[in-house]
């Protein structure tokens, strides 16, 4: 840990005299875990045309990918610390980090389509949130999409009890450990740079990914099988330093201010069909088999899950879950 740190203060130093290149030029060092061709990479890379060119090349963005630079759990650290000035994290990122409110977007089965969750993200509940990450040094720009989660493994999914004792790669959080125990699967926290691999070499057994992910990240070529559960969404929030980020002269923060606008109404608007477009190819790569649950396979995994609600709402904080039924119309009686 303590050479981890050390690491990333050495990189802090480096983006802090990134800030007084040549020219007066301002580096913004934008870092994540997934494919360029994901929505989350697509957007990083509009976000960093949009940026450049308004700015007049006063800004310079280097994006890096694929975990190029750190992985799920130290890239909150390293903006943390200044290794790195933007980040798009998922959601679930932010309740290992003290804010647990944010584990609400893991909650299964809680929005039912993008209209219902964008109504919470883009809506005064959202911005809310994005406000509780100022504590922690950062701040919260924006919220990009991304897609519902499904279940993938090695022998057919079709109903809960399938998923009894099978090892199940997820995010660190505690409702989504919650929500593998619901239907007897055994929650296993894994870098997402990682999962590949323990898939190939049997560490564990299965994921919950969104199509976007799960193919560019070519998890489906060793799963034989992919359960349209659409039992979760994953979404992202787009954060910076906010020392950086206060820092910066008021006429750069608001060209960059409207390039992230510009930059989530992009990302927004291709989420779903880069996420049909990948469950696409995958069907047409014949190496796995897609499989969509019938009306009553799918309300018995929901009422498998449910109890979660229950079971984090103090975690979470009732009247925040209250807020957020009431946007969506969800009942957690049905």
């Amino acid at each position: 840990m303590k050479l981890k740190i050390a690491a990333l203060l050495i990189g802090a130093s480096f983006g802090v005299a990134g800030m007084a290149q040549a020219a007066g030029e301002i580096v913004i060092k934008f870092s994540h875990v997934v494919s360029p061709d994901t929505p989350k990479g697509k957007a990083a890379e509009y976000f960093k045309k949009l940026a450049e060119e308004r700015t007049h090349g006063k800004v310079k963005v280097q994006v890096y990918p694929n975990s190029q630079l750190y992985k799920d759990k130290e890239e909150l650290e390293a903006l943390q610390l200044g290794a790195v000035q933007m980040l798009a994290p998922s959601l679930a990122k932010f309740g290992p980090l003290g804010v647990k409110e944010f584990e609400v977007f893991d909650l299964p089965y809680v929005f039912d389509n993008y209209d219902e969750v964008n109504k919470v993200m883009h809506g005064a509940i959202g911005k809310q949130l994005l406000g509780k990450l100022e504590s922690k040094g950062i701040k919260g720009l924006a919220y990009w999409d991304n897609g519902f989660k499904n279940f993938s493994s090695n022998k057919p999914i079709r109903t809960p009890a399938d998923l009894k004792g099978m090892k199940i790669r997820i995010q660190s959080s505690k409702v989504l450990e919650e929500e593998m125990r619901s239907v007897g699967a055994l929650p296993q926290v894994m870098a997402f740079s990682e999962v590949y691999q323990a898939l190939q070499t049997g560490v564990v057994d299965g994921t919950e990914l969104e199509a976007s992910n799960l193919y560019t990240s070519k998890a489906y070529e060793v799963q034989k099988n992919l359960t349209l559960t659409q039992h979760g969404f994953l979404g992202y929030a787009v954060i910076v330093n906010k020392k950086f980020w206060d820092g910066l002269p008021a006429d750069v923060r608001t060209q960059l201010d409207g390039a992230i606008a510009d930059a989530s109404k992009y990302a927004n608007d291709i989420a779903k069909k880069e996420n049909d477009r990948s469950l696409a190819a995958i069907k047409a790569s014949g190496k796995t088999q897609v499989y969509t649950p019938t009306a009553a396979e799918r309300a018995a995994f929901k009422k498998a899950m449910l109890p979660v609600h229950t079971k984090m709402a103090d975690r979470i904080g009732p009247d925040l879950l209250k807020a957020i039924y009431k946007e969506t119309g969800f009942n957690p009686n049905n």
